[in-house]
């Protein structure tokens, strides 16, 4: 009964509750607005799955039978040893040794004698010293000669160089001997019996010193000085002296690279051609070249200036002189294709001894002044067709006043010194433009094979003379190294001239000594083929041969001066250290 009451009191207070608070609600609660944002989505749950595994009642199973193992060991004796792993190796070529010191000699046809020695010895980790000898030489014999052609050329060198901590530098000094034959005697003029009153030969010698300094992270660069004496048996002789130094200028965040040089050249010839009077020559130079590199990507451009006051000593005369020097080039297409231009000229220094070295044949007997190099325009591409092949075509313009040219002398009868046979030459000079298209290409099979071609074709235009005298149309060669095998090598080069022109000019002062013949003549192009092969006896020794001149012509270099046909020569090379 109790608990039948005490429900009936729950009951009657839940219901009390439940209307009290219907009441408040109804009292406290507003109508709103409800807004579903997203709609019900319902999901449906993976079933709860008895995992049980039923029980088999069939009568028929087989009850599984234990197994047991046991092994027997039997000890056997063995004497296998497994072999240690070792790394594989790459074969690497045997590394050539070099050597600092080496001596050739060799002997040929028209009576050649071919030697070379050249030394350097490390006094220390910072000093060496070292030398240089050579000698050429030849007997001659050539065929149809009046005069003898012998020749015979022997040089010899010394330097001392030494490294410091800051700057390196190096001074040498050497002496030149040169002998000659003014061969070239025109035989529609002359017999044998003129030529055996001639003495053709002539020689020259040369002494010079000089030294350079290279300094390390420093506003000057570099220096250098030279000084030369050049000279003949015929009592001609100069003297030149040449000092030039590179430098940095800074101008706020950028360097104006400069160069100044200083330039004096003074001589004599003891007579002129028409011996007529010494000749005197003194030209001394100054200049300055300010240049100023830029670089953007895949241009670069080279801006300068060169500047150069020029004072003749004879005359006392001077003047100053502007040249372009702008330099750039444009990458089109990596390393494949590059453009590249540039407008450059200057004032050269034109000397006896240059000349010399270029045609032994000049008489003593010249008028040395320098060329003013106005402007050389030149415009061109080059890059690489393949990671082994190169190229280079481009096209030049170049306008000189004074330009240099080598002109056969006139010819005398009348007591003539032994040049004036007409077999030397002189110096004639004119204003000249030249325009040439140029071509090379280089390919490197592999590092045992490399060949070279390059050719180039002139046009000229003179002012007074009627051609540019001894300058060719055409210019070409070709070059080739071929290391065959280890011991074997071998080489060959051909180069081919075209034509030139020059002047046969006669005077018979006995005869008549108003009437000069005067005839333009073209020299004939030609082709100079030359091969060596040679083979290594061992690190040290090995043993050549050569053959010049392939094709045997008896080309004329010069006007009445016939080359030596073709020619052999054999011998051997020793390298060595001490």
């Amino acid at each position: 009964m109790k608990i039948k009451f005490l429900i009936f009191i729950i009951t009657i207070a839940s219901s009390w509750t439940f209307v009290v608070a219907q009441e408040r609600t109804k009292d406290t609660i507003g109508d709103q607005t409800v807004n579903v944002i997203k709609p019900y989505t319902p999901t449906i749950s993976d079933a709860f799955k008895i995992k049980d595994n039923p029980k088999l009642g069939d009568s028929n199973t087989v009850k599984k039978k234990e197994i047991k193992y046991n092994i027997f060991s039997i000890p056997v004796a063995s004497t296998f040893t497994p072999a240690k792993g070792k790394a594989a190796t790459v074969d690497r070529a045997k590394a050539v040794k070099l050597y600092d010191n080496y001596a050739s000699l060799g002997v040929g046809t028209y009576t050649t004698i071919l030697g070379e020695v050249y030394l350097n010895h490390e006094l220390s980790k910072d000093e060496n010293v070292g030398g240089y000898f050579s000698h050429h030489s030849s007997q001659g014999g050539i065929d149809k000669l009046l005069l003898d052609d012998n020749f015979s050329k022997t040089k010899l060198n010394a330097h001392y160089s030494k490294n410091l901590r800051d700057f390196t530098w190096k001074v040498d000094g050497g002496i030149d001997l040169q002998t000659y034959n003014w061969y070239g005697l025109p035989q529609q003029y002359y017999g044998q019996t003129t030529a055996d009153t001639i003495n053709p030969k002539h020689s020259f010698h040369s002494f010079n010193v000089g030294g350079k300094i290279n300094f390390d992270d420093a506003i000057v660069k570099d220096a250098s000085v030279r000084f030369r004496r050049f000279g003949d048996d015929q009592d001609s002789g100069e003297n030149r002296f040449m000092a030039e130094t590179s430098f940095d200028v800074p101008v706020r965040d950028a360097y104006i690279d400069t160069e100044v040089f200083v330039d004096y050249l003074g001589g004599s010839f003891d007579t002129d051609y028409t011996r007529s009077g010494e000749i005197n020559y003194g030209n001394f130079m100054f200049g300055v070249l300010p240049s100023y590199q830029l670089n953007r990507d895949d241009l670069t451009i080279n801006l300068g200036l060169r500047l150069t006051y020029y004072n003749d000593t004879e005359l006392s005369d001077s003047e100053f002189f502007i040249h372009p020097n702008i330099e750039a080039s444009y990458r089109l297409v990596d390393e494949l294709l590059i453009a590249y231009g540039g407008l450059t000229g200057g004032l050269v220094q034109n000397s006896y001894y240059d000349f010399a070295n270029v045609n032994p044949f000049v008489s003593p007997t010249l008028f040395i002044a320098p060329t003013d190099q106005q402007f050389r325009a030149f415009v061109g591409v080059k890059g690489k067709l393949t990671n082994n092949i190169s190229y280079n075509v481009s096209g030049n313009y170049t306008s000189e006043q004074e330009k240099a040219l080598f002109k056969a002398n006139e010819a005398l009868t009348f007591l003539p010194e032994d040049y004036q046979y007409g077999n030397s030459f002189g110096m004639v000079y004119d204003d000249v433009t030249t325009f040439s298209i140029a071509g090379e290409l280089n390919v490197d099979f592999n590092r045992n094979f490399t060949l070279g071609v390059k050719g180039e074709y002139f046009a000229y235009n003179t002012d007074d003379q009627a051609h540019a005298w001894n300058l060719p149309d055409i210019e070409a060669s070709v070059f080739m190294d071929y290391q065959i095998s280890e011991q074997w090598f071998a080489g060959a080069s051909a180069y081919f001239v075209g034509e030139r022109k020059d002047q046969d000019i006669f005077t018979d002062e006995i005869s008549d000594p108003i009437a000069t013949t005067i005839k333009t003549v073209t020299l004939d192009s030609y082709f100079d083929l030359n091969a060596h092969v040679g083979y290594k006896i061992n690190e040290q020794l090995s043993v050549f041969a050569k053959a010049n001149n392939i094709a045997n012509q008896n080309y004329e270099r010069w006007l009445n001066f016939p080359v030596q046909g073709i020619q052999f020569l054999a011998g051997a090379t020793y390298q060595f250290d001490f």
